[in-house]
């Protein structure tokens, strides 16, 4: 008798994979994007434990060959720079986030440097002014960061998580110190 294999890792268990780390701080919009995917918990459990199998295999593929096999060819490359150094930049479309793309940078010889979800070309991001704007999910690193300069990058609790600190005014005008969170680069939640 042949083992049945399990199907393709595809993009919707990306997504998943996804949620599944949202999940931590925004249970509520990770229960209503599962209902929209016509998926449960469980489904969401098992696609994570594939990608964790994946990501530590010891046949493992490199992190841009990876991608490119689960998400298919990138909508879009090119280069980017940061400081001295060029990447190669990738970007596929997340049907549960149309106006994101997930973003990867690759170094020469294929490293990837950064991974995580940025706005869409052409797509309008919110107008961010007051702390009161920075609803979770609605918003990218780089959205908060461009907002309220001069934004101080932290480190991250866990692996795609990201902290920025800032300074931003309510909508009373008073100014606070808050600390946002992110995962795979969109907003959570700010923890202070």
């Amino acid at each position: 008798m042949r083992p049945v294999s399990a199907p393709a890792f595809g993009p919707l268990d990306f997504q998943l994979v996804l949620l599944r780390r949202m999940a931590d701080h925004q249970p509520g919009l990770v229960e209503d994007a599962l209902r929209e995917l016509d998926v449960d918990r469980a489904a969401m459990r098992e696609a994570n434990r594939r990608w964790q199998a994946m990501v530590h295999s010891s046949r493992r593929r490199a992190a841009g060959a990876r991608y490119r096999s689960v998400l298919g060819p990138p909508g879009t490359t090119g280069e980017r720079r940061v400081g001295d150094l060029t990447f190669e930049a990738l970007t596929w479309r997340v049907p549960l986030w149309p106006d994101l793309r997930f973003e990867v940078l690759a170094a020469p010889g294929g490293v990837v440097w950064n991974e995580w979800l940025v706005r869409a070309p052409g797509a309008a991001g919110p107008r961010l002014r007051t702390v009161e704007d920075l609803v979770p999910w609605s918003c990218t690193v780089d959205e908060v960061a461009r907002a309220f300069p001069p934004a101080r990058p932290m480190e991250g609790t866990a692996p795609t998580r990201w902290r920025l600190a800032f300074s931003a005014p309510d909508a009373a005008g008073e100014r606070g110190e808050y600390v946002a969170e992110f995962t795979w680069g969109l907003l959570q939640r700010l923890v202070a």
